[in-house]
């Protein structure tokens, strides 16, 4: 991907539904050169599919936060058994770095997420965590 094409995504990542003549006076290019661009970019697997985000996918879970965790020993596989069971969980994820997982997580309420974390916080091998509100989204997440 050149700068063009990264300018591009990151508008589309703006505004998903702009018009091809929209993205090519944003980025100085013609309406064409926008088209085919895009279609190269899906063609090659940058752009890996489109989504629409509803009211609703917001709605179901309005208070998200990511626990960082860090695991001792070898449980961390034991850990994410553990944590795919919780539904409030919404994905975990492996990384490298302080922190052994992040884990996505979506409540009705913040009590709720208490709940959730607190029931983490307890689990064998869970060494160390920390917790992050998400207070808004600017960049939708893919939808599962």
């Amino acid at each position: 991907m050149d700068d063009t094409d990264r300018r591009l995504v990151s508008a589309l990542r703006r505004d998903g539904r702009a018009a091809l003549s929209d993205l090519a006076a944003t980025l100085g290019v013609s309406r064409a050169t926008v088209r085919d661009r895009l279609r190269k970019l899906v063609e090659r697997g940058e752009i890996v599919g489109f989504t629409a985000l509803l009211k609703d996918d917001v709605a179901q879970a309005p208070v998200r936060g990511l626990m960082m965790l860090g695991i001792e020993g070898r449980g961390t596989e034991r850990t994410v058994a553990r944590l795919l069971g919780i539904p409030q969980v919404q994905a975990v994820h492996a990384t490298n770095g302080k922190w052994d997982l992040i884990v996505e997580i979506g409540t009705d309420t913040l009590e709720a997420l208490d709940r959730v974390l607190a029931t983490v916080r307890r689990f064998d091998g869970v060494a160390l965590s920390e917790t992050s509100l998400l207070l808004s989204t600017r960049k939708p997440a893919r939808l599962r």
